[in-house]
């Protein structure tokens, strides 16, 4: 059964007007196509894994549910204390600088991170710069609550400018939101970078809101960034991470913000409103991953570094199409093709069984509709040789 969109009474007009979500609205197509046994589906939409979590893991979640009654009641609205503690130690020894437990919050999954970032900052009218393509999450908060969402186009490899955002800055600007690895470009933004845009936020008084969901599959082993080492980080940073992509915690909701602890005051309000607190029993599966589960992850980043090689290696054979930006989970391509990305996704999922995102979801730009987005944290070297199979057989 596909749900359609029903005309309302009583609706909030800034709700309304949002678009509807990406990934609903693309299982919305797959709901209507007709995929065959000889072209089983390849569903490289959605930057999520879909593999259980590993084994040991699965243990201790298992005998913390039977054994710790505390996993089944309310904890503090800022997170498990010994998690706040073990991912202050961990970022300060991985970015070289000093980060304490009560510069952490614990959240529902790292969008409750950046909807709580926001909440503190703005106020309806106020202002956000985006680069785009920009995550399709981060710019629904800002339209579903009243708040001015700022595109700021990126170049061709995908980085944005500080000299152009510089110029979109005004009163009613609050933050600079980056992602790195981005989604959806999937490239890594340099530290010099980085560090510019940090630079210029603390000059002028914004928050930098630095979104690294997918840092545990940066191809850099060391620190991606200084910004940490700077002694008053916390009076313009506003860090944001996920516990779900490194563990394969995606259901049991589990992000962070790391900033001051002025901020997280108010965030605590936000938080107490909202969800009260992150699952307990994510959070415990959170921490033992973080103290067991190291050289574990190390694999799964070679892992995801090997499909990322993969994919440009793949698209040295296929004509007409540019590869973007590559890295994490995502490459962001361009098609040769005159019709709009949103009609070439559709056309592959009902002919070529292949689920794929149309850059319109994440570029408000006329290049969003020759754009798309591949996630291939769930296709591995055989899935990708069948994708390009598939692409380069293209009919239209």
């Amino acid at each position: 059964m596909v749900n359609t969109p029903v005309t309302l009474q009583n609706v909030n007009p800034n709700i309304a007007q949002t678009d509807a979500p990406a990934i609903v609205e693309a299982f919305r197509w797959l709901a209507e196509a007709t995929i065959t046994d000889d072209k089983p589906l390849i569903n490289v939409s959605q930057a999520a894994p879909v593999a259980a979590p590993h084994a040991d893991l699965r243990r201790f979640m298992a005998e913390t549910v039977m054994n710790d009654v505390t996993s089944h009641l309310y904890g503090p609205d800022l997170g498990l204390p010994a998690l706040r503690a073990e991912l202050a130690a961990q970022t300060g020894a991985h970015y070289g600088g000093q980060v304490s437990a009560d510069q952490v919050a614990i959240t529902a999954g790292c969008n409750q991170a950046y909807t709580a970032a926001i909440a503190t900052l703005c106020a309806p009218g106020d202002e956000v710069i985006l680069p785009t393509p920009w995550y399709f999450n981060h710019k629904m908060w800002l339209t579903m609550n009243a708040m001015v969402p700022v595109p700021l186009p990126t170049d061709d490899a995908l980085l944005p400018d500080p000299d152009r955002a510089a110029a979109l800055i005004t009163d009613k600007t609050r933050a600079i939101v980056l992602v790195s690895p981005n989604n959806p470009g999937g490239v890594e933004y340099p530290a010099d970078l980085i560090l510019a845009l940090y630079t210029l936020c603390k000059s002028r008084g914004i928050a930098l809101i630095l979104d690294e969901t997918y840092r545990d599959f940066h191809s850099l082993s060391g620190a991606p960034h200084p910004l940490f080492t700077d002694p008053d980080w916390a009076d313009t940073l506003i860090h944001l991470y996920s516990f779900s992509k490194a563990y394969r915690l995606t259901g049991h909701r589990v992000g962070a913000i790391i900033t001051s602890a002025a901020r997280l005051y108010e965030v605590e309000k936000y938080l107490d409103s909202t969800t009260i607190c992150a699952n307990q029993l994510g959070q415990r599966s959170a921490l033992w991953g973080m103290q067991n589960l190291s050289q574990w992850l190390a694999g799964e980043r070679d892992e995801i570094l090997d499909r990322r090689a993969a994919i440009t290696e793949a698209f040295a054979s296929l004509d007409g199409w540019t590869l973007k930006g590559c890295g994490a989970y995502f490459a962001y391509v361009e098609h040769p093709y005159a019709m709009s990305s949103v009609d070439l996704a559709r056309h592959l999922v009902n002919h070529e069984g292949v689920l794929m995102l149309p850059g319109t979801m994440f570029n408000p730009d006329p290049a969003g509709h020759r754009q798309m987005r591949i996630a291939f944290a769930n296709v591995d070297r055989a899935g990708i040789t069948q994708l390009f199979e598939r692409l380069q057989n293209l009919t239209l």
